[in-house]
């Protein structure tokens, strides 16, 4: 008989597996929720501009602008509403609705 092919080897094998594909999971599942609370308004809107997601942003003076991200600088973001851009200065953006 192979030594490696005795049952209780191959039940141990199995659970082994098991469990490290459990703690896989678990590990990359706290990587992510770990790199979501670390992402900043400015990392969220760079994925929007590369999904070309359309955006719904409110900025602090109460206004509402709506279209696709066009560009995303260090301090600004464009938001392309049809043939119009508008700078929005990331610092006075209040929300952020991505679609």
């Amino acid at each position: 008989m192979d030594p490696l092919r005795h049952p209780d080897l191959e039940r141990l094998g199995r659970v082994l597996r098991d469990r490290l594909d459990e703690t896989l999971d678990a590990e990359q599942q706290a990587a992510l929720a770990a790199s979501q609370r670390r992402r900043t308004l400015r990392d969220r809107l760079l994925d929007a501009d590369d999904r070309t997601e359309q955006v719904l942003v409110s900025t602090s003076d109460g206004h509402f602008y709506r279209g696709t991200v066009e560009a995303v600088g260090v301090d600004h973001v464009v938001i392309l509403d049809g043939d119009i851009e508008r700078f929005i200065a990331i610092a006075h953006i209040v929300a952020l609705e991505a679609r």
